[in-house]
């Protein structure tokens, strides 16, 4: 069985089909509609999917964004353009004529991490840190949801009282300090209008404020480990996205988690589906849940 894995990001969508040994094949990215108004965003998923008619049995889809019943809110509006109630799994099931499933991408990347890890943790949390930054939390083995699916919206936590307004509408969240779009509004003078990528280039060449801007990004992240652990007590933490992915900065995070006392102190593991963990995650939920 094949399955149309989809992956709802706030700057680009990606698809692949995945097959039973959850291998990856006719992968294609677009970028995420300007806006994302709901229009735009179904024919946005219609082009998507076009390519995979009659290739797959089944749908699964990973999004940013709370997903509620198959609804697509999104929390930050800064993401997705402030798209409200979008009915996300019926627009594809219409698109596709295919069962389908859907559940938030971070969320979708803390299963396929699981899975990978699950003979060494029954508890671990993944942390995307990429265009926003989100969580997908499992405990004893369960992939944590809540009853109106919020759970795992860490980067929604407060990171500094004082610090920025965040898209959710609370101040100095987590995501407003250390996401890649967060990076790349914190920069002035020589680097400012540089996207997240361009001052991560920057900081590898020496540029110190470049530099600081990630280190503070890293700090943030650091920080939201320890309150994890001590509010999960978590085996391990798993970092994907762009950002989170990107060269040495689990290493910095490392370094930040380092300076905490040693209660706080838990192993920090790179993606090891990388990119993919969203799109695998996905079909590997939808195989979990036999749709």
């Amino acid at each position: 069985m094949h399955t149309l894995a989809i992956d709802i990001g706030g700057t680009k969508l990606a698809a692949a089909l995945v097959n039973n040994q959850h291998q990856i094949s006719q992968r294609m990215e677009l970028p995420t509609p300007a806006g994302a108004e709901p229009e735009a965003l179904r024919q946005a998923l219609a082009q998507l999917v076009e390519a995979y008619q009659g290739k797959a049995q089944r749908v699964a889809i990973a999004s940013t964004g709370i997903i509620d019943n198959g609804i697509l809110t999104a929390l930050n509006p800064d993401n997705l353009g402030g798209l409200n109630h979008f009915p996300l799994q019926a627009t594809v099931a219409k698109l596709t004529g295919l069962p389908c499933v859907v559940l938030n991408d971070a969320q979708a990347a803390a299963w396929a991490e699981y899975c990978h890890l699950s003979a060494q943790f029954k508890h671990v949390t993944f942390i995307t840190v990429s265009t926003g930054v989100g969580g997908g939390i499992v405990i004893n083995g369960e992939l944590l949801t809540g009853p109106h699916a919020f759970a795992g919206h860490i980067g929604h936590t407060q990171a500094d009282a004082n610090g920025p307004r965040c898209g959710c509408g609370r101040v100095g969240c987590v995501e407003a300090i250390a996401s890649g779009r967060a990076i790349a509004a914190g920069a002035s003078q020589e680097l400012e209008g540089k996207n997240a990528r361009e001052i991560f280039a920057q900081a590898r060449a020496g540029n110190q404020q470049a530099q600081r801007l990630v280190a503070r990004s890293a700090q943030a992240i650091g920080e939201l480990i320890a309150n994890l652990k001590a509010l999960l007590d978590t085996e391990c933490i798993v970092l994907g996205g762009s950002v989170g992915l990107a060269p040495d900065y689990r290493q910095q995070v490392e370094r930040q988690l380092a300076i905490l006392p040693a209660a706080f102190h838990v192993p920090v593991y790179s993606a090891y589906h990388q990119h993919d963990a969203g799109l695998i995650g996905a079909a590997l939920w939808a195989e979990h849940h036999a749709v």
